[in-house]
């Protein structure tokens, strides 16, 4: 008779989203967590600078917290790590790279030293509480990229992460599909795979192909070569620095990010540059052009980044020249596909030669496309069907493929966030859901921007402000300066002289209206002369700027 307890998974994120994947495995009295990350701010969040995962769930069962396990080291999995771990504690579990990145994550936050950091290799089993957790090699954009063998008392659950299957890795370790065959003829309770490249048919490109595209473009450059990537992708960075060694140039990394990311790989060896080879950006001029690959961050077009800084000479250690060869080695993510065309734009306008995916194979993805996908479900033939990692077209889509293969509708689930789903040996329920969320993060701020600051901040933007001033004396209640009126990002006063002393006018006649102004009645006036404004403004000009009525007590 099996075990008459539920697994309960919760995702707290990474459904119906890209980014920020936080998937809770709950059985009876324990818990372990999956991945940890955050998502960068939509278009409509002004001000935000990342948005990371609501873990209420977590903090009220943290007594029965066991430990995070963390598939690879990409800020959508790992990024939300040094906030949540202020409010929870528990242990990590990750291959060295991805540790190495969390580490120094923590300690630019001050946390380093307060977290124990278990590094685990592929094909390690790790066991916490009734939990025992595989990790099982994958190929990816970053090194040290796993999936996940999560077993309890009613079964095995696989997690996929992020992967692709690639037969001709950087590193010469291919994905360990006999691992995950194994398990399928043991047999998988559930599955819990990536979406990500579920639209695309057929199978994505080697890595390997990306060095040969490289290896054409540096025979042919004449000046500096700089090549915009992905600080974590260690893989692609060591295809360059090999490029760079044949044809005999010197490297150079810029950008904070591509720095940081570079000396930890270098140090745990995921990354190996031959002694001599690396200079740092203040002794670029010592060098001929021909002489030097630069390897900079700006690969998504982002305003502060070394490659946008470069195009609008701005960057204090290096501007773009018309012999400079500049590679974007990336695609952009979807949102940011503007900021890098403005960037190639610019870079065409100095004069550099540019080589970017749609015009060569600079870029392969790190996800699997149809054909990968259909290999994974069919080695793993898993009783129950989650679809993970995607925005809710890419988990239908997912949960489509899985049926064309056969598995029962009735088996599948299309996950939403904070949603409790039940697995027994032999069920598969939802049973409610738990509170969840986003929590935005501004600067030092955590939490402290809701919906009301955001939208607040949408009205300012598109609509500009209109501030009146006036000061009351405190014994008699009379208005003895203003009404005084400013202008932010409303019209401009001088060339608009006629409008704003309408609103003088108009803030007036409420004035009038009260033959004293008393604290008491401040909340009134204020609202009347607001509600005066917005409707004497839109007859005007038809606009609707924000109005923040002050009155001073002298």
């Amino acid at each position: 008779m099996g075990p008459t307890s539920k697994l309960r998974i919760i995702p707290l994120g990474g459904v119906d989203e890209i980014g920020k994947n936080i998937t809770v495995f709950e059985y009876e009295d324990d818990i372990i967590v999956v991945d940890c990350g955050l998502i960068f701010p939509k278009e409509d969040m002004l001000g935000i600078d990342m948005v990371i995962p609501d873990v209420a769930y977590l903090v009220e069962n943290k007594d029965r917290l066991r430990g995070f396990f963390l598939t690879h080291g990409h800020e959508d999995h790992i990024g939300a790590l040094p906030y949540v771990l202020r409010q929870v504690q528990a242990p990590l579990y990750g291959t060295r790279l991805t540790l190495a990145l969390v580490e120094n994550k923590l300690r630019e936050y001050g946390m380093d030293g307060g977290v124990h950091c278990q590094v685990v290799r592929p094909r390690d089993v790790v066991t916490l509480g009734v939990f025992t957790v595989q990790f099982i090699k994958v190929s990816h954009s970053i090194a040290g990229a796993c999936a996940l063998a999560i077993t309890c008392p009613v079964g095995t659950v696989m997690v996929t992460g992020d992967f692709k299957i690639d037969y001709t890795p950087i590193d010469g370790e291919v994905t360990d599909l006999n691992t995950f065959a194994a398990w399928g003829s043991s047999g998988v309770l559930a599955l819990l795979a990536e979406s990500t490249n579920v639209e695309r048919p057929g199978y994505t490109m080697s890595e390997k192909k990306i060095g040969e595209t490289f290896h054409s473009l540096f025979r042919s450059a004449y000046g500096r070569i700089i090549v915009a990537i992905f600080a974590s992708n260690i893989h692609r960075i060591q295809q360059v620095v090999d490029e760079a060694v044949r044809f005999g140039r010197r490297v150079c990394f810029i950008g904070r990010s591509m720095v940081n990311t570079v000396r930890v790989a270098i140090q745990i060896g995921e990354l190996k540059i031959p002694e001599g080879h690396l200079v740092s950006a203040e002794v670029l001029d010592r060098y001929n052009d021909d002489e030097l690959v630069v390897i900079t961050t700006g690969s998504q077009g982002e305003p502060m980044s070394g490659l946008t800084r470069m195009a609008y000479s701005e960057h204090k250690k290096l501007q773009i020249r018309q012999s400079d060869l500049v590679i974007v080695s990336a695609n952009p993510i979807p949102g940011n596909e503007l900021l890098v065309s403005r960037v190639i734009n610019q870079l065409y306008r100095v004069g550099a030669q540019v080589v970017y995916e749609a015009i060569a194979d600079v870029h392969v993805s790190g996800h699997a496309c149809q054909e990968e996908l259909k290999l994974i479900h069919a080695l793993t033939k898993p009783r129950y069907f989650i679809p993970v990692h995607g925005e809710y077209r890419m988990l239908w889509h997912h949960a489509q493929l899985a049926e064309a293969m056969g598995q029962s509708r009735e088996h599948i689930v299309i996950p939403e966030i904070g949603q409790v789903i039940e697995l027994g040996e032999d069920t598969l329920h939802i049973a409610g859901s738990v509170p969840t969320g986003s929590v935005m993060i501004d600067g030092l701020g955590i939490g402290d921007v809701g919906n009301v600051v955001l939208r607040d901040r949408k009205h300012l933007s598109q609509d500009g402000l209109i501030i009146v001033v006036l000061a009351a004396d405190k014994q008699n209640g009379k208005v003895v300066s203003g009404p005084d009126i400013i202008s932010r990002g409303f019209v401009y006063v001088r060339e608009n002289e006629g409008l704003i002393e309408g609103v003088r006018q108009a803030v007036c006649g409420v004035l009038a209206s009260y033959p004293t102004i008393q604290s008491a009645d401040w909340t009134e006036i204020k609202n009347r002369i607001k509600d005066e404004l917005h409707r004497y403004i839109f007859e005007q000009i038809k606009r609707n700027p924000m109005i923040l009525p002050i009155i001073v007590e002298m």
